[in-house]
């Protein structure tokens, strides 16, 4: 499997390279709430049920959204470790990845205005298992961090563009309204 993604990559790079518009790709989600606080949401061929815990009024029948961010944040580094180190010749025997995000639900409940919504923080290790010289592994983990889509998403932000779409039972009219959510 190795040499088959070692070679996989390879023939992207040759790609991307000759023709960079090939490198850009752009993914979808689709959602739709349920019922209570559970969504469905379809990804490429993919179905995930994303709920909230009973403790916070779900029905606890998938990770939530706060939950998603960890999980892809630690499969990113995962994956992103696997590539390198397969392009690069680098020895890697097992990548694991144990997350923690700090949330004060003040900020999502609007009882304190200063508290923010979102992670206060998140902190973890990435356990990696290699018998390449250290200094192999260091280069690789420096690559992984600036080379980590996710890890760069949620460390720098990226604009966002959120329209919504107001509609009635009752109304013929539909109003859109355009909100762009800013990242600090």
């Amino acid at each position: 499997m190795s040499n088959n993604l070692k070679e996989t990559i390879s023939n992207l790079q040759k790609d991307f390279t000759a023709n960079p518009k090939n490198a850009v790709v752009q993914y979808e989600s689709n959602s739709i709430l349920k019922e209570g606080l559970q969504s469905v949401v379809n990804l490429r061929e993919h179905k995930l049920i994303v709920d909230e815990p009973k403790s916070f009024g779900g029905k606890d029948e998938g990770p939530s959204p706060v939950e998603l961010i960890l999980a892809a944040l630690a499969t990113c580094q995962e994956i992103t470790y696997k590539a390198f180190a397969t392009a690069s010749g680098i020895n890697i025997e097992s990548v694991s990845v144990k997350l923690k995000g700090e949330l004060d639900l003040q900020g999502f409940l609007a009882l304190n205005k200063d508290t923010r919504p979102g992670f206060q923080s998140i902190s973890g290790t990435v356990d990696i298992k290699s018998s390449s010289p250290k200094a192999e592994i260091d280069k690789l983990i420096d690559t992984v961090n600036t080379h980590c889509p996710v890890l760069d998403i949620l460390s720098k932000g990226v604009p966002i563009k959120l329209f919504q779409k107001v509609s009635s039972n009752t109304s013929v009219n539909s109003e859109q309204t355009e909100h762009i959510a800013s990242v600090a």
